[in-house]
């Protein structure tokens, strides 16, 4: 099937603000890894979870920020004791939705709080983000090379070039907000070298 060159000149344009959105994630924390490993460590059960973007950037997350249906939203974890963002590393950010739980796989819901699921937001195809919202499909779409995820079953893929579904993130609502409940479930980050 021929491919229309303005799609391809849009891809490629798309493809490259990503790329430049993904080395700006961790402004802040450039170099973080070396003066301070907190920060770059991975997510921990406990860890609050603060809005990555936006008016409410820092903020926490409160189950009342996410609308039942989407779209979804990016997060940081964030260690309540230290007050340390673990903004360190761009394979620590935390995608996030809110879906009707009765819509949800039952070997999801245990790790779903009130219907909000959360999964790394790192592509496991070549680490790009996972941006993008379909919100008829309800599906989150990696917009380099459109792997498809189902939140509703484990973010499992069910499209595109991707080969593992997006790591869980277990959640828990507490009086202070959205909680971690636990660490990423599954190998964070793109395929191995060869692997295709």
């Amino acid at each position: 099937m021929a491919r229309n060159p303005e799609n391809l000149e849009r891809r490629a344009l798309l493809c490259g603000c990503l790329a430049a959105g993904v080395a700006a994630i961790p402004v802040s924390a450039r170099g973080a890894e070396e003066d301070d490993p907190e920060r770059a460590s991975r997510p921990k059960k406990g860890d609050l979870l603060v809005h990555l973007e936006g008016d409410q950037e820092g903020q926490v997350i409160k189950p009342a920020d996410l609308p039942k249906g989407g779209p979804s939203v990016m997060a940081w974890p964030f260690d309540p004791e230290k007050k340390v963002p673990r903004d360190g590393s761009r394979l620590n950010v935390v995608l996030l939705i809110r879906l009707d739980p009765a819509g949800i796989a039952e070997t999801e819901t245990k790790y779903a709080a009130d219907g909000i699921l959360g999964f790394s937001a790192t592509c496991t195809h070549q680490q790009c983000p996972v941006a993008e919202w379909l919100s008829e499909l309800q599906l989150f779409q990696c917009p380099c090379h459109q792997s498809r995820f189902d939140p509703k079953h484990g973010a499992q893929v069910v499209g595109g070039p991707a080969q593992r579904p997006l790591p869980r993130i277990p959640l828990v609502i507490t009086g202070d907000g959205l909680q971690v409940a636990g660490p990423f479930i599954g190998r964070v980050g793109g395929q191995q070298p060869g692997t295709g």
